[in-house]
């Protein structure tokens, strides 16, 4: 209902502010609304009224007379809650709610008013403690203060009531007292837990002012028209009671005196202390509304809330001893005289202990001198521990943190911030909703062109209480708020500053993402290091170097030497595989450049640049190890100032950095080695026949390796010897080859083959073409290493072709085939005609151009009986083919034979 009322409005509070859609609480009439402006996003409650709630439930038969009458009542409480808006605005303290907007009216009759933001009323507050009591405890039943943010994310409010909140409270209340009545004159009249509100800092607030008027003896200037008693003491049974007076909070002055006194509101303070300690939580006046019923209730001692019977608590819920003993009987007394004023009131012993003392201290804060500011600050920390956690985050943190614009008190202000922060639960919450922005406020968007040294020694203790920091932030808090808080101090002038901030830089790593640590972190720290002349400042930026390379602290790598028993699956993971840390182009291009460029060979440089070596080490590649870091560390190694030790730490890491080099290098290489070794069997062009024959001696099936060619080409196996991609000549295995593998003894892949039986010469001659060792791959003979071939008869004429009339082809290189059978061929006096004449020739030399001799009619070759001279004009016409690496040697000796 109130929502779709909200909606409707068109009005200056509708259009400034975003309402939430549900009420968060009540206080009397009004229905409270989270709310916060649209430019700027400052929160505030929105108060609500809606003018059907005075109609009536169930509609009576009056005449015209009643509902004029009707009607003008209802005027009137219009006017009455207008002027308790105006009131508010009218009446200024910090103990009276704050007025953010005057009231004005909705469409539809209503009224509607904003304020500072409200948590809730003590009334709602009070009736959610009951309704916990009645379901067995706190945690009995879901919390009636979970409500929905403007952004739909659902909160519980987190409102308690311990004794120190309640002294708190009444303590403030009592303050507001005293200024309505001796400073505006004026009289609450109506104060009850509805009129009492709690605001987000948990202070209580006086509202409700609908009923407030001048007093008797009231010297003040006011407007405001005097309180009709006989008027406002009527019950109307067709109005709500809540917009009538409350009269079981009502003094008897105004019932049985008919008096309106300033004392009055006193007794009706009483009566709200026993309701917050009462059982249920209401006052020990239960009149139903009606006159003649309270004055029965004071026409008895017994039925009056006295000290003998305990004002009317339940001896369940015992009150404390100085607010019965000394301060309850002087507030609820039949007598104005002998009540206690407002003033005196705040001056109880009730209130004399160091708490209450600590918490009105710190209200009037802002007036107090610079030396009882800073002598407070320095004694707070003391009494911090002794404060509830919700009066720490609600009260006392966001007084100290409205004192930061004193920048003198910057530093001993944070030191109890950050204390309490430690201290509370709810921490995280308080250091990202009120310190970090804060924070980013007075450092970061006041910075000025000047140095200011006044604010040094609050980011001191920043920089000091990094790690709370960082683990009360996200990431993206961290480093939108934070971040450029240290930043701003690696570029300060103060060396202490800066020293600090390079020692906290372990704290923030875990917090911050690669790119923010790349891009925004590294480069602030590098320009420090290159600019720096401060032999300390260098040492911390090194120090840095090494964490950002993914290095530990000393006290985790103290105990990781592998001796302590414990066992190399127990240790950590090391820090290189985080993702906080530098990649390697970062450490290879920027981290060692600026190493390099050091100029100092003072020894703590040295050994701080030595640890970010080993860290290098570590995350570099093994070839810009060898290039560039150990060059730089030979030359700093010698260095004049450097003692045995430290040399010898030097040498150290030399040496392991080496030792790292030549494996990788040999196991590079050896890698290498056998990659050669596995392509052995490639073809090379010519010999690809010859080293067929070889491969079958060392024990490797020919007929296996064809079949591997075929399947990875796609081709079908062709003959024995014509599988071989490169030999396109198609000539059968001779028999010669096929007797001699058939007549080979049977052999066993675990035993040596025997060499095979062959005549000196022969043997002579192909000596140099078999393996050393059968057992190993065949490789691919040079033809270059062949031996030269030597005729077994000097009167073997060379072979010439017969037919002159044979077109001319290009000269192909002998075929292995023939040139096995030219071997054989050398074991006897002759050569083997019939092999020379097979008619499966399919390819003859081409014819010389001239010749001397005649030729005979054979269809094979034939031999003259006397050797004829080798004319240099078939050398000419006779191109030689290309042969890769073979020149003079081999079979280039016999081309006359061709």
């Amino acid at each position: 209902m109130f929502s779709s009322a909200l909606k409707s409005f068109s009005s200056n509070i509708a259009s400034n502010y975003t309402i939430a859609p549900q009420p968060s609480g009540s206080s009397g009439p009004w229905r409270i609304f989270d709310a916060k402006r649209k430019q700027g996003g400052k929160a505030a409650s929105i108060f609500v009224f809606d003018k059907k709630s005075l109609e009536p439930q169930s509609g009576g038969l009056g005449g015209r007379s009643s509902a004029t009458s009707l009607k003008r009542t209802h005027e009137e409480v219009l006017d009455r809650l207008k002027r308790e808006a105006s009131n508010l605005a009218r009446l200024r303290h910090p103990s009276i709610l704050e007025l953010a907007e005057p009231v004005e009216e909705t469409r539809y009759g209503g009224l509607q008013f904003a304020t500072e933001p409200v948590s809730a009323s003590l009334a709602g507050l009070l009736q959610e403690k009951d309704e916990q009591e009645r379901s067995g405890g706190a945690t009995g039943r879901a919390s009636r203060f979970v409500v929905e943010e403007l952004d739909g994310t659902l909160r519980r409010r987190e409102l308690e009531i311990d004794e120190l909140e309640i002294q708190k409270g009444l303590l403030q209340l009592g303050k507001g007292l005293e200024f309505l009545h001796e400073s505006a004159g004026l009289v609450h009249a109506n104060l009850t837990p509805d009129a009492i509100l709690i605001n987000a800092k948990g202070d209580w607030k006086i509202s409700g002012l609908s009923f407030t008027g001048p007093h008797e003896s009231s010297t003040a200037a006011t407007s405001l028209p005097p309180i009709s008693l006989y008027e406002v003491l009527s019950h109307d049974p067709r109005l709500p009671r809540s917009v009538q007076m409350n009269i079981d909070y009502t003094s008897p002055d105004f019932v049985l005196d008919n008096t309106l006194t300033a004392s009055a509101d006193m007794f009706s303070l009483g009566l709200l202390i026993l309701a917050l300690y009462n059982s249920p939580h209401s006052s020990p006046l239960n009149t139903g509304s009606s006159l003649s019923s309270y004055k029965r209730v004071f026409s008895s001692s017994s039925s009056v809330p006295t000290q003998s019977n305990n004002f009317l608590i339940p001896k369940s819920h015992p009150l404390p001893p100085k607010l019965s003993s000394e301060l309850l009987p002087r507030l609820i007394t039949r007598r104005p005289a002998q009540r206690l004023s407002a003033r005196e009131f705040q001056e109880a012993s009730y209130f004399d202990n160091i708490l209450v003392s600590t918490i009105r201290f710190l209200d009037a804060l802002p007036a107090k001198t610079p030396n009882e500011k800073l002598a407070f600050l320095r004694g707070l920390p003391k009494i911090t521990p002794q404060f509830p956690k919700s009066v720490l985050e609600k009260k006392v943190l966001p007084a100290l943190l409205e004192e930061l614009k004193d920048k003198e008190l910057l530093a001993p202000i944070l030191t109890n911030v950050f204390a309490m922060i430690k201290a509370m639960p709810t921490g995280k919450r308080a250091f990202t909703e009120k310190v970090a922005p804060r924070l980013t406020e007075i450092f970061v968007t006041a910075k000025s062109a000047e140095r200011d040294t006044s604010k040094e020694g609050g980011m001191m203790v920043l920089l000091e209480n990094m790690d709370v920091a960082a683990k009360n932030c996200s990431g993206k808090e961290f480093r939108d708020d934070i971040l450029p808080i240290f930043v701003l101090a690696l570029e300060s002038p103060t060396h202490a500053l800066v020293d600090v901030a390079l020692n906290g830089l372990p704290s923030i790593l875990p917090v911050l993402d690669f790119s923010t640590i790349k891009n925004e972190l590294f480069p602030a720290i590098a320009n420090v290091f290159a600019k720096t002349s401060s032999l300390n400042i260098k040492i911390r930026g090194l120090e840095a170097f090494y964490t950002l390379c993914g290095g530990k602290s000393e006290a985790d790598s103290s105990n990781n030497d592998d001796l302590n028993g414990i066992g190399v699956p127990d240790k950590k993971p090391t820090s290189t595989s985080s993702s906080f840390i530098l990649d390697k182009y970062t450490v290879q291009e920027k981290v060692v450049p600026m190493l390099k460029g050091i100029k100092t060979r003072e020894p703590g440089v040295m050994m701080a640049a030595l640890k970010v070596f080993r860290q290098v080490g570590e995350v570099a590649d093994s070839e810009f190890c060898a290039m560039d870091v150990l060059p730089i560390l030979w030359s700093m190694s010698l260095g004049p100032l450097l003692n045995l030790q430290q040399f010898q730490a030097f040498m150290t890491l030399i040496k392991s950095l080496s030792g790292r080099i030549e494996r990788e290098q040999t196991r590079k290489l050896q890698e290498m080695s056998s990659g050669h070794g596995a392509s052995a069997t490639r073809s090379h062009a010519p010999g690809r026949g010859a080293s067929s024959t070889f491969e079958a001696e060392g024990g490797l099936s020919t007929s296996g390796e064809m079949d591997f060619e075929s399947l990875v080409s796609g081709r079908k196996a062709g003959p024995a010897n014509g599988g071989d991609l490169m030999n396109d000549w198609g000539t059968p295995v001779q028999p010669a080859a096929a007797n001699g593998a058939r007549n080979a003894p049977p052999a066993f892949s675990w035993q040596t083959a025997p060499a095979p039986t062959q005549p000196a010469r022969q043997q002579s001659s192909m000596s140099s073409l078999k393996q050393p060792n059968p057992g190993t791959r065949a490789i691919t003979p040079d033809l270059a290493s062949f031996t030269s071939l030597t005729p077994s008869s000097q009167f073997s004429p060379p072979l010439q072709p017969n037919r002159p009339m044979v077109s001319p082809t290009t000269n192909i290189p002998m075929r292995p085939a023939q040139l096995s059978q030219l071997n054989s061929a050398g074991n006897g006096s002759s050569i083997n005609w019939s092999a020379a004449s097979n008619p499966a020739q399919k390819f003859n030399l081409p014819p010389p151009p001239t010749s001397p001799q005649g030729f005979g009619q054979q269809s094979g070759y034939s031999f003259p009986a006397t050797k004829p001279p080798v004319t240099k004009p078939i050398q000419q016409q006779q191109p030689k083919p290309p042969q890769s690496g073979v020149s003079g040697g081999g079979l280039d000796k016999y081309e006359s034979l061709l």
